[in-house]
């Protein structure tokens, strides 16, 4: 899953957004299950990047007022 800049999200509709997000929680799930599991993740950013992007959509969508 490659991270979104913020151009790229206000271009997406809301559907695509939604998706987005529902996507990278899930994502987020699976890789702070990882972590508490003990086992050492491929990418230790990981999860900050997740963390940040699914915040970046969040915004946006609070902006544009969706």
């Amino acid at each position: 899953m490659a991270i979104l800049r913020v151009d790229e999200v206000r271009n997406m509709s809301l559907e695509e957004r939604l998706d987005e997000l529902d996507t990278l929680n899930a994502e987020l799930i699976r890789e702070r299950a990882i972590a508490s599991a003990g086992g050492a993740p491929e990418n230790p950013g990981r999860i900050g990047e997740i963390r940040r992007t699914i915040a970046r959509i969040k915004t946006i969508q609070k902006e544009i007022g969706e």
